[in-house]
């Protein structure tokens, strides 16, 4: 049986739980149990070590969990003319709209506000999305979609009815945004494309 390392991650970043923030209570006695409490923060565990007495085993390198890679691009550019890109990394098996709204990627434009959307809902048509790369990934357009897209190119979708892959899938989609507001044209081999540049 290992020991349990444990650390109180921040919104940003990880720490060493501080020794004086954990109490212990360990009897003896088969009556009371024991008990492990914790300062108010938040906890998840990290690894286990090994005991001393356990013979050292190999430790197999962690293998990377699969995701799915995102480029986003701006409808408006740079002012040095390039496109706005922002590139992020999630699991498989979401809605395109949640994984935009978790990013902080800008969906609904000046519809935004609440009472102008559907939030998520497939029935106002505002989160209508380009995608450039990647249909492959996605689930094949709903009848809401064909209903609210009609008359739109096919590879336009709406994010809140497009699923991006299973949760094992990787790949790169890359999305315009906002496709009716964009006030530019760009080629997709201009668009350098490096997930670990996360902005």
């Amino acid at each position: 049986m290992g020991t349990l390392q444990l650390s109180s991650c921040g919104s940003s970043f990880c720490s060493p739980i501080p020794s004086n923030l954990i109490s212990h209570n360990i009897t003896t006695s088969h009556s009371t149990p024991k008990t492990l409490t914790f300062s108010r923060g938040k906890i998840r565990a990290v690894s286990t070590a090994p005991n001393s007495s356990e013979p050292a085993q190999a430790i197999e390198p962690e293998q990377e969990p699969p995701l799915v890679d995102f480029a986003f691009v701006s409808s408006v550019l740079l002012p040095d003319q390039t496109p706005d890109v922002h590139l992020r990394q999630a699991c498989g098996g979401q809605k395109l709209r949640n994984i935009m709204l978790d990013g902080n990627i800008e969906l609904y434009g000046p519809y935004a506000r609440p009472l102008l959307n559907c939030a998520g809902g497939g029935t106002c048509g505002t989160c209508m999305v380009e995608v450039i790369n990647g249909k492959e990934l996605l689930t094949p357009r709903t009848d809401k979609e064909k209903e609210h897209l009609q008359k739109k190119p096919k590879n336009w979708r709406l994010a809140c009815q497009t699923t991006v892959g299973k949760p094992d899938s990787r790949g790169l989609v890359v999305v315009q945004q906002l496709p009716e507001w964009k006030a530019h044209e760009w080629k997709y081999e201009n668009v350098l494309v490096n997930p670990s540049q996360s902005s």
